[in-house]
Formats: structure tokens, C-alpha cells, sequence
């Protein structure tokens, strides 16, 4: 056999043992199909850790709150370094609840987005958060919007891989009719 046509038989050895090693996108290991996704539960899955996270927030308890996160969490906050980590996360709440403890969440306008895989998912929603101003000492409002990556963790929970808050601005007040 010459170098050329050991190569190409090489070669056709390496194809065919790449093809045999692949299996359908919608197969699992075994060969069998994978069930279908059902990303209504996921979707349900989701607004309910959502719901249990402001019922943690509202009531001040930083271990509950942080518990969401996904080890490797990425929060970001306007005007705000990147919190990163759940342990950081956690310090950042014990240092907020303790400063302010009137603190209040209110969330409305939900929505889920599931990939298709069934194991990643995106929470948006509207938020409405009251404090207390520290110079002030006047509860002040603002409303923005929060998003939240979630991922399918190893044990099958679902926790928070990253989170961006960002508040809007006021609504402008109505203008006044000119005068005739």
C-alpha cells in the first residue's frame, strides 16, 4: 500500500468513527429520544422562586435572600459595583438590612423566557422598591426593571446565575394646557 492510500484509508477510518460516535441533536446518550422540554413547568418553576425571593427580601433575611444564587452569581445593580459570588451577595444584604431595615420589594409584570434546551431561563419584571433616604430620613420610591438569568443547577433547582437592576426614570408630570 502506498503512503497516499494508507492515508486515505486512515482518513475513512477517522470519518466513520466520528459518524458512529454522534448520535441525533434530540437523542439521549443511550440513542433513545429525550422527552420534550416542558418549559411551562420551568416557566412556573421560576416565578415561583421569584415570588419566595421578595418574600425573603421583604422580610429581612439575608441567608434566605442570598440562598437563590447560584454560587457564581453575578449581580448588577445601577451605579453600583458588581456584586460576585452568593457569599458576597449574602454580605451585601446582611450590610443593607442592617443599614435600612423599612426596605420593601414589589414586583409586577412577570415573564419567563425558557431556552428550548430546558436548562437555562430568563425572569423580567417590573419592580417597585421603597427605603429609607439616609440623609433624609424620607422613604423614597423608585421603579425599574429586573432581569435574572436562572440555570438549571445539578441537583434539578433552579438559582439565579446573574440579575441586573435598573431603575427608570420618573414619570414626567403632565404638561399644563397653554392658556389662550
Amino acid at each position: 500500500m502506498t503512503k497516499l492510500q494508507l492515508t486515505g484509508v486512515a482518513m475513512a477510518a477517522l470519518m466513520a468513527a466520528s459518524l458512529g460516535a454522534c448520535t441525533k441533536p434530540d437523542a439521549g446518550a443511550n440513542g433513545a429520544a429525550k422527552p420534550a422540554v416542558d418549559t411551562g413547568k420551568i416557566a412556573d418553576a421560576v416565578k415561583a422562586d421569584e415570588a419566595q425571593l421578595v418574600a425573603d427580601f421583604n422580610a429581612h433575611d439575608a441567608t434566605k435572600t442570598a440562598s437563590h444564587d447560584a454560587t457564581d452569581v453575578v449581580a448588577m445593580a445601577h451605579g453600583q459595583a458588581n456584586t460576585v459570588g452568593a457569599a458576597a451577595d449574602l454580605a451585601a444584604n446582611q450590610k443593607a438590612f442592617a443599614v435600612d431595615s423599612a426596605q420593601h420589594v414589589t414586583t409586577a409584570n412577570e415573564s419567563v423566557d425558557v431556552a428550548n434546551s430546558g436548562d437555562m431561563a430568563v425572569y423580567h419584571s417590573t419592580y417597585v422598591f421603597t427605603a429609607t433616604d439616609p440623609k433624609t430620613k424620607k422613604t423614597v420610591t423608585e421603579n425599574g426593571n429586573y432581569l435574572a438569568g436562572y440555570k438549571l443547577q445539578s441537583d434539578g433547582s433552579w438559582k439565579i446565575a446573574w440579575s441586573i437592576i435598573a431603575d427608570t426614570p420618573a414619570t414626567p408630570a403632565a404638561a399644563a394646557a397653554p392658556k389662550s
